[in-house]
């Protein structure tokens, strides 16, 4: 996985009845853009650092950059 600040990640409810939760990546700790990610997450308006799971996924900001 590979992302870049102003990216989405998106982590799916891992169990029946949770949502889906969507932040924006506000600092990528390693050049090549690997985790972990500071995420601002849109739902409690609030910032952690997250090492994104298998239930996780990356929407990039600019369309086509081939990651």
């Amino acid at each position: 996985m590979k992302a870049a600040v102003g990216d989405r990640l998106v982590v799916e409810g891992a169990h029946q009845g949770e949502s889906r939760r969507v932040g924006i990546i506000v600092s990528v700790r390693d050049d090549d853009g690997t985790p972990p990610y500071v995420v601002h997450w849109l739902d409690d308006d609030h910032e952690t650092l997250v090492y994104p799971g298998p239930d996780a996924h990356v929407e990039h900001h600019e369309s086509g950059r081939g990651r």
